[in-house]
């Protein structure tokens, strides 16, 4: 075969699933992938590790008489299409023979489509000594900061090319990108160290997301802002008023609203390996899991966000619906297995699967918390005694998403609508409903920001899954807050 694994995908497709239809499965799929990914490293002012990665295979799922067979190979030819395809049936016959219950997917429309990430700028066509180069300057630019002792920087890329086939006659083309860069600096002070860190989101964009970040203009300011940090006071303990920035926003969310929010583990599938979910199935459509201002939306039609695929690996069609509205717990995160279990008729795309290799899951969508009518200025201002937190830290949160705590990357003290100066060792917790229900206010469109995630744990084997989440600042009222413990 060619060395593009794709170019010959339908032949494989077709001699795989002539196999599937023979068997008297009632259904089965084929994906194809072929994934490419660069990663540049600099720390301390040198270039430490660069990483050029292919990783190429097709795996076959196969629904026999209501239960599930797969097998995957990452020697991509058509001898070993079809025997891949018979291992994957003899794994879902001898399920079959011991299933106690039939799987029955729901519906869903055939699709013929391609899908192609819109860029601007490839990031594999840009020249490798443009990256590094960008690198070390952004280190340089960190290290004049005096007080900071270490640095680091790093670009990232991704491009994943895949087929989907189907027994029903889907036929689906991707050709995915996503583009990231970070930096970080650390200071050190009385034998204490801090560090504060500047990232694009994860986006599914080409190099103008490095382009349009502009690392050479912040890098001063976190410079800066990481000297200020490991100088400044501890936190007293007690209840503060929190307003939260969408970075620091889009992990809260991502534990304490997506992973419920997955419909496999309110129904128990899902609890060896990071919990199931205090939204069960009976709490949909009554359940408060918030305040009135809280309406969290799932969108993976949104362009540039991780989960916006345009299908998901079930090849159902990427679409957008509530999980909470207006403070009320309104739906799941679902496949086409999952979904008919709650009474369904479609499921909602969200079954994704890390690799060639790996069986689809459910996963958490791109989801949002929907912008209010403030400023940032008017969420600070009606703040008497409280804490602004920017970025991800330390987290912890319970087997069942309910009780956790939070860190951050900076926090600064506001007194009477102000922010006065930077504190640290800041860690909130509280319990998930009590939590979404004390707050009181959301900023507008405007504030509105998108953090994404690929490193999300699921499965036993681990899978690393891909989502987007979305906000304006937010306002939450009485929170408790642990301070003074140690350096960061």
């Amino acid at each position: 075969m060619s060395a593009d694994p794709i170019a010959h995908g339908d032949e494989v497709a077709e001699l795989a699933l002539k196999r599937v239809v023979a068997s008297g499965a009632e259904y089965g799929d084929i994906r194809l992938l072929d994934s490419t990914t660069q990663t540049i490293y600099g720390e301390d002012r040198r270039i430490d590790s660069i990483r050029d990665t292919q990783d190429r295979g097709f795996g076959i799922r196969v629904l026999y008489h209501g239960a599930w067979g797969f097998a995957a190979s990452s020697v991509l030819s058509l001898e070993e299409a079809p025997r891949v395809a018979e291992l994957a049936i003899e794994i879902a016959k001898g399920s079959a023979s011991l299933a106690s219950a039939r799987v029955k997917l729901a519906d869903e429309p055939i699709h013929r489509d391609r899908v192609v990430t819109a860029r601007r700028i490839d990031p594999f066509s840009v020249k490798l000594e443009t990256k590094t180069a960008l690198l070390l300057e952004t280190m340089e630019y960190v290290h004049r900061q005096p007080g900071i002792v270490r640095s680091s920087a790093s670009l990232w890329a991704r491009r994943d090319r895949k087929l989907f086939v189907s027994t029903e006659g889907s036929h689906l083309e991707f050709d995915l990108l996503a583009t990231n860069g970070d930096f970080d600096a650390t200071a050190v002070h009385d034998g204490r160290f801090a560090s504060r860190r500047f990232n694009t989101p994860h986006l599914r964009m080409g190099y103008e997301l490095i382009e349009n970040a502009n690392f050479l203009a912040e890098a001063p300011r976190i410079a800066s802002q990481a000297v200020e940090k490991v100088k400044a006071p501890t936190t007293e303990p007690g209840l503060y008023d929190l307003v939260l920035d969408p970075e620091h926003l889009s992990l809260t969310m991502h534990e304490s609203c997506g992973h419920p929010s997955e419909l496999d583990r309110a129904l128990g599938y899902e609890a060896n390996y990071a919990g199931t979910s205090f939204l069960t199935t009976e709490t949909r459509g009554t359940y408060r899991y918030g305040s009135p201002h809280v309406s969290l939306v799932a969108d993976n039609t949104e362009p540039e966000t991780l989960a916006a695929t345009g299908y998901d690996d079930d090849g159902v069609a990427c679409q957008r619906w509530d999980i909470v509205r207006d403070g009320i717990f309104v739906g799941y995160c679902t496949n086409r297995e999952v979904a008919p279990k709650i009474g369904e008729t479609r499921s909602r795309g969200s079954n994704r699967a890390d690799s060639w290799g790996s069986v689809p899951i459910v996963r958490i969508a791109n989801i949002g918390l929907e912008p209010g009518t403030a400023t940032l200025d008017d969420l600070l201002a009606d703040v008497k005694r409280g804490l602004y937190i920017e970025g991800h830290g330390s987290f912890s949160i319970d087997q069942r998403r309910y009780n956790f705590q939070f860190g951050g990357d900076a926090f600064w003290l506001v007194e009477n609508g102000k922010r006065t100066h930077m504190v640290r060792d800041v860690i909130y917790h509280g319990i998930t409903p009590e939590f979404w229900n004390s707050c009181d206010a959301v900023a507008d469109r405007s504030h509105r920001r998108r953090y994404g995630f690929i490193t999300c744990g699921k499965g036993q084997p681990g899978q690393s899954g891909w989502m987007t989440h979305a906000a304006s600042h937010a306002r939450f009222r009485n929170v408790s807050v642990i301070g003074g413990h140690g350096g960061s």
